[in-house]
């Protein structure tokens, strides 16, 4: 079978964030699904079984992508959370979030493409020039043109400072760019007319560090005034990666300046690139995320298909020459439930997020757009690391469901492990992600942004708590982890303020796994209070309720754990690694 976006989840999904379900909402989340299953959907295992090749330093997708993205620019889809004002449709960050997740779910590779022109976008929309933003923005948004990020050198990975790619003033104001980009996502293609690079490079005056680092746009054909594509620019893939995943998708090591120098165009100010990156970066983390709950929803569509289909074994009383659909056997219907309840905590964490971000920009009151961008930033950081650190959970219970069928290639359940094997990686590490939330999440507000949140779920767990049977044990068991979770953060807070920031740094990691294992835990509970109200979709209902409180039993159980392991563990981790040798 192929991905089918479940639109029942995400329609459901979305009303819990906020989403009204009008007709435009449901028009688009309809449309998105047909060109999902229909169009990207048959190009997932094309793309990892031919991948894409480098020719003549031409870089040619896979078959099919460059004519499915054609149709993906006629249908308008790259631009529905645009500015208005350069083409795009302006609509909700939070139904953008919906349909992202739909393209993540059907094709990894090609979703990666219009993820990061999106970005790019993002970026320039807030911090471009007004001629930079009438030259790009209006063929970005509609999709004629891509955009990439370049951060990674060989030498420098997540340490951006040590870039050592080079920038130099020139009389007509332009810049000249020389250096090398590794792991550039779809950074050279046949699928679009230009690609729009943003690239990180230093001026030789500039200071060490991060502080020294400006951002520059270098598109592949130089702009002419009227829009129209130019010169080819300085600029050249020298190679594609060989990957354990995401074939479909190229990862370009991207060379500027061999003739001389690329032509740049400052974004923002010089020295001040960090921040202007940030913008777009934080944009796709959230894209990242989506991509985690995407492949989750595939892996486990395709395992539940396998698991009613495939009969193996007797259930206890059963004749010996009977058998029963493996899906029929407890730890397999384990498996399952675990698959299920986490891509759904993800996705309502994801889509929250996306809300938030929406509330930031539009909120009438000025207090509301603050709280709201307080939220989007606390959530950005665990949307992006324990969305996708599930993603290769479930990917990784879909190959064991499977059995040694999931081993095989043939039955495509591998290639959604490896596929979703890089989402913790790129964006920022997972790593980097619980340092982000620790250091400066956790400090937001005085301490009140990720406070204020704990204490909206323990008013969620106290308003279950008060309800008969599976919600109000569901809301016991919330209550008790999101105790532990106040706990834990108020330990990390004051830690945070005395001069021993590596004890909060050695818990960062097993502390953004249980702030989102708690959030998780709360938006299910949310949504099974919803949904216990629902009248004409008893059976729906009780599904919700039953994963919320499954999800309390089986999965918030580890979050006293993950206590001992922020609080206890990070000493040992400090104290005894030079023991490893």
């Amino acid at each position: 079978m192929t991905y089918a976006p479940p639109l029942k989840d995400i329609g459901f999904a979305l009303s819990l964030a906020g989403l009204p379900a009008d007709d435009t909402a449901q028009a688009v989340l309809g449309e998105a699904a047909r060109f999902a299953r229909d169009i990207l959907a048959p190009l997932d295992r094309q793309g990892d079984l031919s991948p894409v090749r480098l020719e003549n330093g031409s870089v040619r997708a896979s078959p099919g992508f460059r004519e499915a993205y054609g149709k993906f620019v006629e249908a308008g889809w790259n631009g529905i959370s645009a500015p208005a004002g350069f083409g795009g449709q302006g609509l909700p960050q939070l139904l953008a979030a919906a349909v992202n997740e739909m393209w993540q779910g059907a094709c990894l590779s090609f979703g990666l493409c219009p993820l990061l022109t999106q970005g790019v976008i993002h970026a320039l929309t807030i911090h471009g020039t007004g001629e930079q933003k009438r030259l790009y923005l209006p063929k970005l948004i509609s999709g004629e043109w891509t955009g990439t990020m370049n951060l990674t050198e060989p030498q420098a990975g997540s340490d951006v400072g040590a870039l050592k790619t080079r920038a130099v003033r020139q009389p007509d104001g332009t810049y000249r760019i020389t250096g090398t980009k590794i792991f550039i996502t779809w950074g050279e293609h046949d699928c679009a007319a230009n690609i729009i690079h943003l690239v990180l490079a230093r001026l030789p005056d500039a200071p060490p560090g991060t502080r020294g680092v400006s951002l520059f746009l270098v598109p592949k054909f130089l702009v002419n005034a009227d829009g129209s594509p130019g010169a080819r620019n300085d600029l050249v893939c020298t190679g594609l990666e060989h990957k354990l995943g995401i074939h479909g998708s190229p990862t370009c090591a991207m060379s500027y300046g061999e003739k001389g120098g690329a032509v740049g165009y400052l974004v923002s100010a010089e020295n001040r690139g960090m921040a202007a990156m940030f913008t777009m970066m934080n944009a796709a983390r959230l894209g990242v995320g989506l991509q985690g709950v995407g492949v989750a929803e595939a892996a486990f569509q395709k395992a539940l298909a396998y698991a009613r289909e495939r009969r193996q074994g007797r259930t206890p009383g059963m004749a010996a020459a009977d058998s029963v659909a493996i899906a029929e056997h407890p730890d397999v219907r384990r498996m399952l439930l675990t698959m299920k309840a986490l891509t759904e905590a993800a996705r309502a964490i994801c889509y929250a997020n996306a809300a938030a971000s929406d509330l930031a920009e539009s909120a009438a009151d000025g207090d509301a757009r603050a709280r709201a961008k307080l939220r989007d930033e606390l959530l950005t950081p665990v949307s992006k690391a324990w969305s996708t650190g599930i993603g290769v959970t479930v990917a990784s219970l879909g190959v064991q469901v499977h059995g040694g069928m999931g081993f095989i290639e043939e039955t495509g359940a591998a290639q959604y492990y490896r596929d979703a094997r890089i989402l913790p990686i790129y964006e920022g590490t997972n790593g980097i992600q619980a340092i982000d939330l620790v250091t400066r999440k956790l400090p937001l507000d005085g301490g009140n942004a990720a406070l204020s949140f704990i204490g909206e779920i323990e008013a969620n767990a106290q308003a279950l708590s008060a309800k008969d049977g599976a919600l109000g044990a569901t809301g016991a068991l919330l209550a008790q982890a999101a105790g532990t979770l106040r706990e834990t953060t108020l330990w990390l807070q004051d830690i945070l303020k005395g001069n021993d920031p590596s004890r909060a740094l050695a818990g960062a990691s097993p502390y953004l796994d249980m702030f989102g294992c708690v959030a998780g835990a709360h938006f299910l509970g949310l949504g099974a209070a919803k949904a216990a109200g629902l009248r004409d979709d008893r059976a729906f209902a009780e599904q919700r309720i039953a994963l919320a409180h499954f999800f309390a039993c089986n999965i918030l159980p580890a979050v006293s754990g993950l206590k001992t392991a922020v609080t206890e563990g990070g000493d040992e981790v400090l104290d005894k690694l030079p023991a490893l040798g």
